[in-house]
């Protein structure tokens, strides 16, 4: 098992205030700020995320409200309803902008369509702190992740010692917009090139995070590919449509299935033996990280470019192991 060292920063913010709902039907956001940032109250922090659905987003506004907590500002958490709604994104990151935080936490959907929003930001000296997915721009002063291409590469590691080797894996994506997609994705290819160069690895394909949109793509994929040992399943959403699919098809069990994140679902599928083991984050610690690194940054303390949030492999044989059970989310 691999970890990588879970370094500590985060993010604060401005005045009290609420942020606004976008018209794309989104969760409301947590915290109860309303109107502008006004003097006297408690520093106000923008969070948007890529989505809200999924276990995973959860334990991280989980942790930035325990980090809020602990410094004293007043956070709000959204994201949109599934990881496919760019536009409602950057709907959400007008919105932010136009409410004047203190500072932004932003996880983009799509690493280039958020740039010109993010300069808008940078031109009002609000600092932002990407998370999960950085984007291609230099404006966040901090971007607090998974170190994707690394995991990604652990997770073909025990892929080509699980299929032994042969065969055809097959790769299931959430996207190929977000960095989160394009480093896992690249991340596990060069690590299946690298490490079993005889498997014939099949060109990714893409479900968006949605587990019913995945699970239609990993039935087509186990169809048209009689000599199939593997596949890899690059977030929540996708992990839960391939074993959805393994079940339908009758297939638990008899494929190999390595997932990303560590939701209940896949931590029922490791325990059942339909899913051969997967990768946890620290969707808590991200989440803490993206606050701190605000605070600090809005206290005048340097914080470091890129914040290594952690990464562990898990399986049936660790699952139980107390520093497994410690970044799992149910």
């Amino acid at each position: 098992m691999r970890k990588i060292s879970v370094g500590l920063v985060a993010f604060a913010a401005a005045a009290s205030m609420a942020l606004a709902a976008c018209s794309s039907g989104a969760p409301a956001a947590s915290g109860s700020a309303t109107g502008a940032a006004s003097s006297g109250e408690k520093p106000y922090i923008a969070i948007i995320s890529k989505g809200f659905q999924h276990q995973f987003w959860q334990a991280v506004k989980q942790g930035a409200e325990q980090q809020a907590a602990k410094d004293g500002v007043t956070i709000t958490f959204e994201g949109p309803a599934t990881e496919s709604e760019v536009e409602a994104q950057m709907n959400m990151l007008t919105a932010a902008l136009a409410k004047k935080p203190a500072a932004l936490g932003f996880a983009a959907l799509d690493s280039k369509a958020a740039a010109p929003v993010l300069q808008q930001f940078k031109d009002a000296s609000i600092p932002v702190v990407a998370f999960d997915s950085g984007v291609d721009s230099d404006i966040p002063i901090a971007t607090a992740a998974t170190d994707n291409k690394a995991a990604a590469a652990e997770a073909a590691k025990h892929m080509c010692e699980l299929v032994g080797g042969s065969g055809t894996v097959g790769v299931m994506v959430h996207d190929q917009t977000s960095r989160t997609g394009q480093d896992r994705r690249d991340g596990f290819l060069e690590g299946m090139k690298a490490n079993c160069s005889g498997v014939k690895v099949l060109e990714p394909q893409y479900g968006k995070g949605d587990a019913n949109i995945s699970a239609d793509i990993a039935s087509s994929i186990i169809e048209a590919n009689p000599d199939l040992k593997g596949i890899f399943l690059a977030n929540e959403g996708t992990a839960i449509g391939g074993i959805k699919a393994t079940q339908q098809k009758g297939k638990a069990g008899k494929l190999v299935l390595i997932g990303f994140d560590s939701g209940t679902d896949q931590i029922n599928a490791i325990n059942d033996g339909t899913m051969a083991g997967a990768i946890t984050q620290n969707p808590v610690g991200i989440g803490e990280q993206v606050v701190a690194a605000a605070v600090k940054t809005l206290n005048g303390e340097t914080v470091p470019k890129v914040i290594d949030t952690g990464f562990y492999w898990y399986d049936k044989t660790n699952i139980n192991d107390a520093k497994i059970q410690a970044v799992l989310y149910k």
